[in-house]
């Protein structure tokens, strides 16, 4: 689509938004069921987009991808209406007689970028949650998952008309063209050297954003841990989608008396989940391309290998791989965003928590205890926009459960009512009645209502 392509559909959205079909609530749900059913008759289509762009098994697509994201509108579904009423607030003595209230209204048209890792997921969901707050939606999904991108766009036109959602494909070029112009909210989904370009063309229009990145998340492990099940569950975590996952855990953060059970149990659970073999299992996913494969294997320190370490250049796979390491190796310097896993340990928690929250904040926090002593002290002392404890991933999964980063890992959050706030703009009102005037409020300010002034308003 060309930048003349790009400005009328935009032109398009914003000339139609006063009279969308989706400032009613009815219209909105039906929107989403039509959807749920297009995703329903196109999921082998989906499947197989996914298969091609980064290796995914039909059931890991459904479980991480077109499962969440049916999820979320059966969710919304169940819910719109009730987010979509006004509702009622107290109002101050001082300004009787009168009614509050707050109105849910869509931000209006939104700009959402997606990125390749999972292409439909973080297309779909917060489309799902802009398309419930009523708003109408320029979608941008990433070009690195051209598959999934050209399913994406099959099925917003299977679905919604363009002055609703419009989808947008191309490469670095559209996306420059697209942040210049001149959106009613942006939503961003992917590196931190992007979202910092986001924010500076955001503010050029006092856009307000929200920003979903990534960073070090860390899995702590201390000593008193259930430890074959914390293996079972940190390799489920990590490498899941060949460990290109913005919460996967970045590194294992281990209290080192029990460092080499554990890595024993992850040793077993790799073979377990992914056989001794996992170069040749058809169903374990790739990198997404030859850039990205180059770049991670470059991580991988001969001298530091624990587990794994063979990779099969023509497939792009990168078998699980598990190193010993220290903050100041060059694995730690960086997201690693592919399936190798580094171990640091510690000495005590103090230590592990002091370390932490010296660097960047993470998207993801995970620790692994059975001291509930322990566990309350990192929650409550480590800084993090969200994650489990004893697990790894699922939160992400709860539609009751805001997900969003902080400080470099992100800005604002969605996913439920979160998604539903994030694409509202709640109008607050006071309607004052007319059939009462008091009149302490007015000119000339004499002691009699400057006394009731500071009585109402203690």
């Amino acid at each position: 689509m060309d930048k003349n392509q790009i400005l009328s559909a935009i032109e398009n959205q914003k000339e139609n938004f006063s009279k969308s079909p989706l400032k009613y609530y009815k219209n909105r749900i039906k929107a989403l069921k039509n959807l749920r059913e297009n995703i329903n008759l196109m999921k082998e289509e989906i499947f197989e987009a996914l298969k091609k762009d980064l290796n995914k098994s039909e059931a890991e697509s459904y479980m991480t991808e077109v499962g969440l994201v049916l999820s979320e509108i059966s969710y919304m579904i169940k819910h719109c209406r009730k987010f979509c009423k006004i509702k009622a607030v107290n109002s101050p003595l001082a300004h009787f007689p009168s009614k509050s209230y707050n109105i849910p209204s869509p931000r209006g048209v939104v700009l959402i970028m997606s990125p390749w890792n999972y292409p439909f997921l973080l297309t779909i969901e917060p489309l799902v949650d802009a398309i419930t707050a009523g708003n109408s939606v320029i979608l941008k999904p990433s070009n690195r998952s051209p598959y999934t991108s050209k399913v994406v766009e099959k099925l917003v036109k299977n679905t919604f008309p363009p002055e609703q959602v419009t989808t947008i494909l191309g490469g670095r070029e559209e996306i420059s063209y697209l942040l210049d112009q001149d959106f009613d909210y942006i939503f961003y989904t992917g590196s931190m050297q992007v979202g910092k370009i986001v924010m500076e063309k955001a503010n050029k229009h006092f856009t307000p954003y929200t920003l979903e990145m990534g960073g070090k998340s860390p899995c702590i492990v201390d000593k008193t841990a259930n430890i074959p099940l914390s293996a079972k569950r940190i390799v489920f975590g990590k490498f899941m989608n060949g460990g290109q996952t913005c919460v996967a855990p970045d590194y294992i953060y281990c209290d080192k008396s029990i460092k080499e059970e554990l890595v024993n149990e992850l040793k077993k659970q790799i073979v377990l989940q992914y056989t001794d073999t996992p170069l040749t299992n058809e169903n374990y996913p790739k990198m997404i391309n030859k850039g990205h494969f180059d770049n991670k294997i470059k991580l991988i320190d001969n001298q530091k290998l624990i587990f794994g370490g063979k990779f099969d250049e023509n497939q792009l796979k990168i078998e699980p791989t598990i190193l010993d390491a220290t903050f100041e190796d060059e694995i730690m310097q960086e997201e690693i965003f592919a399936p190798i896993l580094p171990i640091v340990t510690f000495d005590s928690i103090d230590e592990a928590i002091k370390k932490i929250n010296s660097g960047w904040t993470p998207l993801a926090l995970y620790i692994f205890s059975s001291s509930k002593e322990i566990q309350n002290k990192v929650l409550n002392e480590c800084q993090f926009g969200g994650g489990c404890v004893n697990d790894t991933l699922i939160h992400i999964s709860s539609p009751y459960l805001p997900f969003g980063g902080l400080k470099q890992s992100g800005v604002g959050s969605y996913h439920g009512k979160a998604g539903f706030d994030t694409f509202t703009h709640y109008k607050n009102v006071l309607n004052k009645k007319t059939w009462l005037d008091l009149p302490m409020r007015y000119l000339p300010y004499t002691k009699t209502n400057y006394n009731l002034i500071k009585k109402f308003l203690k």
